[in-house]
Formats: structure tokens, sequence, C-alpha cells
């Protein structure tokens, strides 16, 4: 079934915003006293699902909201270290211009996304951005619902293990991408409908599949 939605995550997808995210953890761990994060324990943590990660940290739940308002702050007064990967908006305009309507589901604001994007973020028809570590779901579907799209010609693509769930849990087709934050043999050991290890792959893989359904 040819897709006529792709939904992106953005940090760790379409932005390089990993390496902040290394730099900028442990202040915010000792701001609002969870685990510090270790060098050793990166790797392990890459494997980890979100709910995983939030217990080996010792995160409370009801810190979440104030832990997120915090990160968009920093993250908008660090966007001049945050770029996007090479060759973001060259796949995203190849998209667009074979039919394939975007949209962009995060959990920063869209203020901060915009200011990332650049000139790229006039090729998403939808944003749907606001801080919620377990509601992709939702998220996935209000998107949909705006774009008038069956479910079924509909991918999501990120680079966390959340993103593959919230897409199973809405029935959408899912794509991982190798170059984020978690593990790429953690995405493969959840069998998304795609795996993509380059970002030119993305608009050939989508694109292929259009032209011939």
């Amino acid at each position: 079934m040819p897709y006529s939605l792709a939904i992106f995550d953005l940090d760790g997808t379409l932005a390089d915003s990993f390496p902040w995210f290394l730099r900028t953890i442990n202040d915010v761990a000792d701001r609002f006293d969870f685990r510090r994060v270790k060098d050793e324990d990166v790797e392990e943590l890459r494997h980890a699902s979100s709910r995983e990660i939030l217990a080996r940290l010792e995160v409370p739940l009801w810190k979440l909201p104030a832990i997120a308002r915090h990160a968009r702050r920093l993250k908008a007064e660090a966007a001049s270290e945050i770029s996007l990967f090479s060759g973001v908006e060259t796949m995203l305009r190849t998209l667009t211009e074979n039919g394939v309507q975007l949209a962009l589901v995060t959990s920063d604001s869209e203020a901060n996304a915009r200011e990332k994007l650049g000139p790229a973020a006039a090729l998403f028809a939808h944003f749907d951005c606001s801080a919620s570590l377990f509601g992709k779901a939702a998220k996935f579907r209000r998107v949909i619902r705006r774009a008038g799209v069956e479910p079924s010609k509909v991918i999501s693509i990120g680079d966390e293990v959340r993103d593959i769930e919230a897409a199973r849990a809405v029935g959408i087709a899912c794509g991982a991408v190798c170059w984020g934050y978690a593990a790429p043999a953690a995405l493969r050991a959840l069998g998304p409908d795609h795996v993509f290890d380059r970002m030119d792959e993305i608009a050939d893989v989508l694109c292929r599949i259009r032209r011939v359904g």
C-alpha cells in the first residue's frame, strides 16, 4: 500500500540532538534529583525502552512535566548547537514532490521544532508538538484525523522504541532510522516495517512503494 502521509519524529531522526542531550542530561539530573548518566551507561540505555530508562535513572513520573518544560527551555537556548542531519531537506522535499504529506510529532515545542527545521518547516502540513512521554499514539491519531488519510496509508518514522510501539498501537506502518538515540539492534529486534541505514533511503523506499502501488 503506497504511503500518503509520513509522520516524522524530530530529535534523533531529523535533528542531530543526541550529542547535546549527552552534554545536558547530568545537569538536568542534578536539578531534578534523579540518577546521573555515566559514560558506561549510555549504550545500555540506548537498548532500553522509555519506561526502562525512567526506571533505571529513578525518575519519578510526577516530575516528568517539569523536566520536559525545563528541557524545552534548554533546547531553545541551544538551538544553534543542534543542526539537521545531512540530507534531511532534500529527503523531505523529494517526498512532498512525490505526493507524500508530511507531519511532525515531537515532545519539543513547535517554536523549537520550526527553528531547528529552518526552511524545511514549510514542507510540513501538520505539527503536533507537546511534552508527553507516553502520548505519541494519541498524537498520531490526531494527525491522521487532520490529514484525512486512512491508517493503512500512513507511516511513522522515528529513532526510538516508543516510536515503533506507538505506530503499532495506532495500526500504522513504522520505519526506524539507525542514526538516532536508540541502538539499531534494539529497533531491529521489534521488527519495524522498514529500517533505514541512510537518510536518502527514506525517500527512495517510500517513493518506490508509491510508484509500484
